[in-house]
């Protein structure tokens, strides 16, 4: 690095004040990094002073230019340095400039101030100077069109209110379009959850608790009662078999059963049978039962609904329930 140094030797310090080593000395420096460099670099500036340990000096205020044509970057702190055993102090300053003007520039004396025993003083750094260089202009190339700015990379923070409205308006489309759908078909917008359906067995067995309930044969509706039993009969085995038993005649429904043996065995084979071949006689050939009748047909009822029905399956905390139970029940 060529760096031009200028120092300026002060007076000795017994011209401050009687009495101090002659060989004690305050002295400054400015040290530029280079003489030579091109419009616009920006370069350090190093002013040094030396002084003995209880001279203060004081380093000039500097604003944001040094001369009409060289600014003033940045300044750093004072960095002091002890001297090995000469008690001689060394402090620093680094200062970042640049200039925008071609040509010789100077750096201008600066002036620090000495203060010792209540004693002021003043001394100043020579002028320093180096030389700004323009850009080398190729002229081999002749004139060529001036480059377009880079563009900068679109960040995420950018086009992220871009990307919230759009998904805020797809999302207005939507619900438009399905409003319009809905209403088309005269069906509400928002559908409420369907509760979950009961099993076959049990909507069976409350109609046959709501018949028993309604005493209807005790009133002389014999055949009401009759259908009552055979329609939720019907109805269960169409759920629980998918025999459409509804639209069947009682023989259709028997042989659908005859057909598929493994369905039923013969117990509840025989006891459908009977119920239902009992409640076409009271429905369509005017039979009148005996009051036994009436209650062994809806206790049939009962029994087949009970042992035909689809058993859920236990959850595994179910399981461990029953075994505590059994297990409360020994003890």
């Amino acid at each position: 690095m060529n760096g031009l140094k200028i120092t300026v030797l002060a007076a000795c310090l017994w011209a401050i004040h009687p009495g101090v080593v002659s060989a004690q000395q305050v002295s400054t420096r400015a040290v530029i990094d280079s003489t030579h460099v091109l419009i616009g670099d920006q370069f350090n500036l190093r002013l040094e002073v030396d002084q003995p340990q209880g001279v203060r000096v004081d380093f000039p205020q500097i604003g944001d230019s040094l001369s009409p044509t060289i600014e003033v970057i940045a300044q750093s702190p004072l960095d002091t340095f002890t001297l090995d055993e000469s008690q001689q102090l060394k402090i620093i300053q680094n200062l970042t400039i640049t200039s925008f003007d071609t040509g010789r520039q100077v750096v201008p004396s600066l002036k620090f101030e000495l203060k010792y025993n209540n004693l002021t003083d003043t001394i100043e750094s020579l002028p320093a100077e180096f030389f700004v260089h323009g850009m080398p202009i190729d002229t081999t190339k002749g004139p060529v069109d001036i480059k377009k700015p880079y563009a900068a990379p679109v960040t995420l923070k950018e086009v992220s209110p871009y990307i919230l409205g759009a998904i805020l308006i797809g999302a207005l489309i939507f619900f438009l379009f399905y409003y319009i759908q809905r209403r088309k078909k005269n069906k509400p917008v928002f559908r409420k959850a369907e509760k979950p359906k009961e099993p076959a067995h049990v909507i069976a067995l409350r109609h046959l608790d709501q018949i028993k309930e309604q005493k209807l044969w005790q009133q002389n509706q014999v055949k009401t009662y009759y259908s009552d039993i055979s329609d939720t009969l019907r109805t269960y085995i169409e759920e629980r078999f998918s025999i459409n038993a509804m639209e069947y005649t009682t023989d259709e429904t028997i042989k659908a059963f005859q057909t598929q043996r493994g369905l039923l065995n013969e117990k509840n084979f025989s006891e459908l049978k009977n119920i239902l071949s009992l409640a076409d006689l009271v429905k369509f050939a005017k039979y009148e039962p005996l009051p036994d009748d009436h209650n062994l047909t809806l206790m049939n009822a009962y029994f087949f609904v009970n042992d035909t029905k689809l058993e859920e399956k236990k959850t595994s905390q179910t399981k461990e329930n029953e075994r505590d139970g059994e297990e409360v029940v020994l003890k």
